[in-house]
């Protein structure tokens, strides 16, 4: 049985639950309330301090897995060139992260294979949440704020 979740910073899972999206089975044999909110507030306040779009989708991903994840990444927001996606699939022991081409320019490759380091060293000590939770303040710290909110 595939079970998956999809949050958006946006349209966040505890504010409009139609955007947390299970493709079979209810979200509470995911993740608590608590963790949805742990996560929820999360990806708000990554979004909030960068200007960027993060989505999180935790679930089986087809095969290729990189291929699945751009393709999540494509239709996770009206602007994917601003978008970040973290897709991570504990069963098949994966961590995606795709960025669209303006948040690459603030979220290089290293910044971003320094997180999945993070996440999976807590998901090896089997905290999933913390290590999203975690995995995302590590992108927002390196992404920074937008530059329309910088001060010189």
């Amino acid at each position: 049985m595939t079970r998956a979740l999809e949050v958006d910073s946006h349209d966040t899972a505890t504010s409009q639950t139609s955007s947390a999206r299970t493709d079979e089975g209810p979200t509470d044999d995911i993740f608590s309330f608590r963790e949805l909110a742990r996560l929820d507030e999360a990806l708000t306040m990554s979004s909030r301090e960068t200007g960027l779009h993060f989505t999180l989708y935790v679930g089986e991903l087809d095969m290729p897995t990189r291929r699945t994840a751009e393709a999540l990444h494509a239709r996770s927001s009206h602007h994917p060139t601003d978008s970040v996606l973290i897709a991570v699939s504990p069963g098949q022991r994966v961590v995606e992260v795709v960025t669209g081409a303006g948040a690459a320019r603030r979220l290089p490759d290293r910044a971003c294979a320094l997180a999945v380091l993070s996440m999976t060293s807590s998901f090896a000590s089997g905290d999933l949440v913390g290590g999203i939770v975690n995995g995302l303040r590590q992108m927002s710290d390196q992404a920074g704020h937008p530059a329309a909110l910088r001060t010189h």
